[in-house]
């Protein structure tokens, strides 16, 4: 049992802790209630709030809405002001530029250009806009004389700039390309840099927006004529120089092509001087309308558009290019005519030119590329021209040296070359410069398949043949011709001249080497015939040595007395004749003066002391020297 003091004490204890307890509670339900009271307050705030929230966006989206509104209808009204703007321009365009059109392009094409943009612009609006307006009428008609003022300032400026080049600056333009020591390339200038500019400006409008491709035409027919003058000018610088200084080229870079001399050729015989210059200017020529093409489609390429530039260009080059082909066809024409007098020097004018034609023949098939196939067969057709005409020629000159007429007035009196081998021999020599010319002409006019992919050595060859044909029919000719001597020893020494001449010719030159690649034993066949002709002429003697040979002696006095005779008769009939080959004279006058003073020496030697006579002078009247002396001057006039 707990003690009363004890039970008491844990009363009042639990008593406060209970009293403390409400104390608690009653602070928790007071807070409580001010929670209460400040939410309250806040739910009143928060729904005051929303109340004037919503009252706030009642009053401020109509503001907004009608805001925006004014705002789209400001922009609209600024659209319309600058649509209207623009519009009205349009309407002012023809006032605003009139001037400029009507005053021209000349050295304001920018704002020209600038001008003609804005009237473009107005044509089109009105067009889509308003087509029955008569503002349109007028910006079109504005339009249309700004474009032909346009195009006269294209034709303008293409007719006052466009220089013929001078003859001087072709030459260095040719001869650039081979000139390895020239220290700057030769360039041509057709229209200055900013004249340049001005016509491409305009070709590009009038392309783009003029739709207009008449100016190409007159673009071509300005360039044209400029090439063909400029072609027929440097032909006329040669003809001038030629007949004062001699020398038609341009001092300012020396000419180094092998095909176009560069000092005046050395005048063959049988060849005109101006036939020369006529050569050397078309060969020219020719080299100048390579390179003056070359350049006009350079120039061509930046004013013509790119799909009209071939054709553009085709028609441009035609006159030049047709000037060169009729004269070319007049070459071949004079060459035909020529052929037909027997004049074969002149036909050898084709031989330079042609080889020229067909060396430039890659650089001509660059230049015309993409022209038309008449263009590109123009030269072609003149090369086939040139090497018919020129193998016609070598055929003739063969069948010419072959019946070539033994004429009595026309024989060489005292036997010396006849004019026929020293033509023949010369029309061969120059030959040589031809070569793989003159085996092409031969090699074109072959039937064999092998003719038209022909080598050099198959041309060659038939150069070889051809020559040793000439040679051959000259041989008969000569033999021919020599019967028309009554003297045999004459005609041997006629043969004997001629066949040394052209053996002597053949050795100097490159013919030997030809006449070998087809007949290797050409040089001891003319060796043989010359000593065979040197054999006859010595027999003409036996006449003269038979008086004192041995076996018709002792017929003494009839046979020195016809030595004599026979002595003096033909020294003087062989002083007339001609062996023009200093060492064949002084050979044949020795062998035939050892042969002579043997017998002679010999008959003296044996009978000289035998008193036959009472008058021994009258018998014996020269000595053994004195007989060598005559002979001696054998086949010298001068003597």
């Amino acid at each position: 049992m707990i003690p009363p003091q004890e039970a008491s004490a844990r009363r009042r204890e639990i008593e406060d802790k209970l009293k403390q307890e409400e104390e608690t509670l009653s602070f928790i339900r007071d807070s409580l209630e001010k929670s209460d009271q400040l939410t309250k307050n806040m739910v009143s705030i928060l729904s005051s709030f929303e109340s004037r929230l919503m009252k706030l966006e009642n009053s401020i989206i109509p503001v907004h809405k009608q805001t925006e509104n004014l705002q789209r209808l400001q922009e609209n009204v600024e659209k319309t002001l600058s649509c209207l703007d623009h519009v009205i321009s349009y309407y002012h365009v023809a006032s605003d530029t009139e001037k400029i059109i009507r005053e021209g392009p000349t050295g304001r094409l920018e704002e020209y250009l600038g001008s003609m943009a804005k009237i473009q612009k107005a044509v089109e609006y009105f067009q889509d806009n308003s087509p029955d307006s008569p503002e349109l009428n007028k910006v079109k008609l504005l339009f249309e004389r700004g474009k032909e003022a346009l195009e006269s300032e294209f034709r303008s400026l293409m007719t006052r700039h466009s220089k013929v080049v001078s003859p001087v600056l072709i030459l260095d333009l040719i001869s650039g390309d081979d000139d390895l020591d020239a220290q700057e390339d030769v360039t041509l200038e057709h229209l200055p840099e900013s004249v340049l500019q001005d016509v491409i400006r305009i070709s590009r409008w009038l392309v783009e927006y003029g739709r207009n491709q008449d100016f190409m035409n007159v673009y071509y027919q300005i360039r044209s004529s400029q090439l063909d003058r400029s072609i027929k000018g440097l032909k006329e610088h040669f003809h001038k120089s030629s007949s004062s200084s001699g020398v038609p080229y341009s001092p300012a870079i020396p000419n180094k092509r092998k095909d176009t001399p560069t000092k005046k050729p050395v005048k063959r015989p049988g060849r005109d001087d101006m036939l020369d210059v006529e050569t050397d200017a078309y060969i020219h020529c020719v080299s100048a309308f390579v390179k003056l093409a070359q350049s006009e489609y350079q120039l061509l390429a930046d004013i013509i558009p790119e799909h009209h530039q071939k054709k553009t260009f085709d028609s441009l080059i035609q006159d030049a290019l047709d000037g060169l082909m009729l004269e070319g066809e007049n070459i071949v024409s004079a060459a035909r005519k020529a052929i037909v007098r027997h004049d074969f020097s002149t036909v050898l004018t084709v031989f330079p030119i042609l080889r020229h034609l067909k060396q430039t023949k890659p650089e001509f098939d660059q230049v015309l590329q993409g022209t038309a196939a008449s263009t590109k067969n123009k030269l072609p057709g003149l090369i086939t021209s040139m090497e018919t005409i020129g193998a016609k020629a070598l055929e003739d000159f063969a069948d010419n040296i072959k019946n070539d007429p033994d004429k009595e007035y026309n024989m060489p009196k005292d036997g010396t070359v006849h004019e026929l081998t020293s033509n023949a021999i010369l029309f061969l020599q120059q030959l040589l410069d031809f070569q793989e010319t003159a085996g092409a002409m031969l090699a074109s006019q072959e039937t064999s398949s092998s003719a038209t992919s022909y080598s050099s050595e198959f041309s060659k060859r038939l150069l070889s043949t051809y020559i040793c044909k000439v040679l051959g029919n000259l041989q008969l000719n000569l033999l021919s011709k020599s019967k028309v001597y009554e003297d045999p020893a004459l005609s041997a020494i006629f043969l004997h001249n001629n066949y040394n001449y052209i053996l002597k010719s053949l050795e100097k030159s490159e013919l030997i080497q030809l006449v070998a690649v087809t007949q290797k034993t050409a040089e001891r066949s003319y060796r043989e015939h010359i000593e065979q002709q040197i054999q006859t002429y010595q027999r003409s003697w036996l006449k003269v040595t038979d008086y004192i040979a041995e076996k018709n002696l002792p017929v003494f006095q009839p046979g020195v007395k016809g030595f004599n005779d026979g002595l003096e008769e033909l020294c003087k009939i062989q002083k007339a004749w001609a062996i023009p080959d200093t060492e064949q004279r002084d050979r044949i006058r020795q062998a035939q003066k050892t042969i002579v003073k043997e017998t002679y020496g010999a008959f003296l030697q044996k009978f000289g002391s035998v008193p036959f006579t009472k008058n021994p002078e009258k018998y014996i009247k020269y000595g053994v020297e004195q007989v060598g002396d005559m002979i001696d001057r054998l086949f010298d006039t001068s003597a």
